[in-house]
């Protein structure tokens, strides 16, 4: 009875409108009403989920992606994918996705990616006479992938959920192979939909055209070397990294590309305390939801359920896997870490996974929910960009939602994939 109560609840708010911290807040109340607990108990776990140290490279990271998004990183990353790729049939396709690769190795937001690819190349792809849907398609498949090269404030947050030590660094090293993968998937897809199509081809502008792109972009990519060299090399922290990470962002888009003035800094800062502010909610929120769970053994509970269904550890992930794509469906990405990684952790460590590995799983996962409606913020981000209907856009997005699927297939049982750089590194 108190599970229904917990996830009665949970649905019947979600389905009246009301936002998802309040409602996975308003669920666990009226839990710990209904079994006669404390509700000061609430707001002492919610207090509890976000006073962890490594949470506050969220903020940090956040204002980072936003930083880099104004001081013109993103347009000099289309420069240098535009010179290697864009001779091809659909050229700007694979433009597209290897600047979204690019842009998530200093990021690590697929909205952010979303917003500052997608305003460049969907234009750009206009003029050049690509179909409007195939435009955005491409941009918001590709921005899964900068979920999954690091930085990854998503990462973080799994990191803290795990409950069982995960190591950030770890985590980023083994983001880096799937991300490549995907991303190469998709480009093999984007070119294969613009043969189809007939889409432009492009010519290629000559080595030295190539070389400048390149030269110009160094000074923005250096940020991903800068993170992970530092982290590596045990110079500093994630958490420290994040910091690292917005100081020399400013001085790239100030003094280097200086496209960056006090007036966009400010504003950077203004969205970004906003948009960390929701996340941080949410995580709080869902940490109280998620200690609803652990009292009513609902983990537990799940874990004899699939063990009654297959003791397969191969069936086991598959199941997992199709839960985790239809939660996808309707709940955004930071809550559903929180939530769902206190439950499907521990049975995927029990047939075998290395809780690294499921963490790279779980990026991918709720990355294609991210771009999967109904709720798929992302999604909502193209449509915004691209101006064109959300219905419009997913009547065509069906061959890059089976390549994300392909992919997803290889990380969940291919281990190597995530596991091999962190074991030599």
């Amino acid at each position: 009875m108190e599970i229904l109560v917990l996830f009665g609840v949970l649905f019947v708010l979600l389905a009246l409108g009301v936002p998802v911290a309040f409602a996975l807040f308003g669920a666990a109340l009226a839990t710990f009403a209904f079994i006669d607990i404390p509700l000061i108990v609430a707001v002492q776990r919610m207090a509890a989920g976000i006073s962890v140290f490594t949470l506050m490279a969220i903020p940090f990271f956040i204002f980072a992606g936003d930083l880099m998004y104004r001081s013109g990183i993103a347009e000099r990353l289309v420069r240098v994918a535009d010179a290697a790729f864009g001779r091809v049939r659909g050229g700007l396709g694979l433009v597209n996705v290897g600047a979204s690769m690019m842009f998530g190795a200093v990021s690590g937001s697929a909205i952010a990616s979303a917003s500052a690819i997608g305003s460049t190349m969907v234009p750009l792809m206009d003029e050049k006479g690509y179909d409007r849907d195939y435009s955005v398609n491409v941009t918001v498949t590709a921005a899964v992938v900068g979920l999954l090269i690091p930085p990854s404030h998503n990462m973080i947050i799994y990191a803290a959920a795990s409950g069982v030590g995960v190591s950030i660094g770890d985590l980023f090293l083994a983001g880096i192979l799937p991300g490549i993968l995907t991303g190469g998937l998709l480009m093999l897809t984007a070119w294969l939909v613009a043969r189809k199509r007939n889409l432009p081809k492009g010519s290629f502008p000559g080595w030295r055209s190539f070389l400048r792109a390149c030269l110009y972009a160094v000074p923005g990519l250096m940020t991903g070397v800068i993170i992970m060299g530092g982290i590596l090399s045990g110079i500093f922290t994630a958490t420290e990294s994040s910091a690292i990470a917005v100081l020399y962002t400013v001085v790239v888009g100030t003094v280097v590309y200086r496209n960056l003035g006090l007036k966009g800094t400010w504003e950077a800062a203004q969205k970004s305390v906003r948009t960390a502010a929701m996340v941080l909610f949410i995580i709080a929120a869902a940490t109280a939801f998620g200690f609803a769970l652990a009292l009513l053994e609902v983990p537990a509970a799940l874990a004899s359920l699939i063990g009654v269904m297959t003791d397969n550890p191969l069936l086991t992930l598959i199941i997992i896997n199709v839960m985790l794509l239809l939660l996808g469906t309707f709940m955004d990405m930071a809550p559903l870490i929180v939530i769902t990684t206190p439950i499907f952790l521990p049975v995927a460590m029990a047939s075998g996974v290395d809780p690294v590995h499921f963490g790279i799983i779980l990026m991918l996962n709720l990355g294609i929910g991210l771009v999967t409606p109904p709720v798929g913020s992302v999604l909502f981000v193209g449509s915004a960009v691209g101006k064109l209907p959300i219905a419009e856009m997913v009547r065509s997005i069906w061959p890059f939602y089976l390549t994300l699927l392909a992919a997803l297939v290889l990380v969940s049982f291919v281990p190597a994939l995530s596991l091999w750089l962190p074991g030599i590194l």
